[in-house]
């Protein structure tokens, strides 16, 4: 560990650390108690993140959208997940997807979701999606890098600038975890309720013989 990184204020994960494997298997093993009601949870932990970042701006969007392979992605106009330079001038990447987020995980207190279950943090998500891909789009850069079962399996590979910031992202549901589960335009009227900040749109790319499965 470059020394630098050992003295990092760890705020909302261990920023020294990359991947927290039992973290990882923990909620694997558990699939129940980390997402209850299946995808419709995995999608509000995704959009919790994005409905910080709009509530520390005033104001912010994001789009909910359901491909036809069964994958979800959200993609918000934020500021795009936040970096840090190590001693040797390397961007470093906050390990948001495979470590703990220490303000909500194993904390009676956390955060309510719209579903009336607990935040956890995007750890449950990436762990509990066969894979998910994660694109970030800052003012410095803009990259992506991706994830099956919560383990990063790429570095950051930089994207094309677009002239946005924010970040997307894009997950495969476990199969266990896949159900019939009809995400509609209202759901996330109501979800807007509980985050007056965020303005939050559907976009349904399924063919309708798809529906209403993920």
């Amino acid at each position: 560990m470059d020394a630098s990184e050992a003295s990092w204020v760890n705020t909302t994960h261990d920023w020294a650390g990359t991947v927290d494997a039992d973290h990882l298997g923990q909620i694997r093993r558990s699939p129940a108690e980390f997402a209850p009601g299946g995808p419709g949870h995995l999608v509000l932990e995704v959009v919790a993140y994005a409905a910080d970042e709009a509530g520390s701006r005033g104001g912010g969007r994001c789009v909910v959208t359901l491909h036809p392979d069964g994958s979800v992605s959200v993609k918000d106009d934020g500021r795009g997940t936040d970096t840090r330079l190590d001693e040797r001038g390397r961007t470093v990447k906050k390990p948001v997807m495979a470590t703990k987020d220490l303000r909500f995980f194993e904390h009676p207190e956390a955060e309510r979701l719209p579903d009336g279950h607990p935040r956890r943090g995007m750890s449950v998500v990436a762990a509990l999606s066969e894979w998910l891909i994660h694109t970030n789009r800052r003012i410095n850069g803009s990259w992506s890098q991706r994830y099956e079962n919560g383990v990063p399996v790429t570095g950051l590979v930089p994207v094309a600038t677009d002239g946005t910031t924010g970040t997307c992202v894009r997950f495969l549901p476990d199969e266990a975890l896949r159900s019939r589960w009809p995400l509609t335009a209202s759901d996330l009227a109501r979800w807007s309720e509980h985050w007056p900040d965020l303005t939050a749109r559907l976009d349904d790319q399924r063919d309708s013989r798809d529906r209403p499965g993920l």
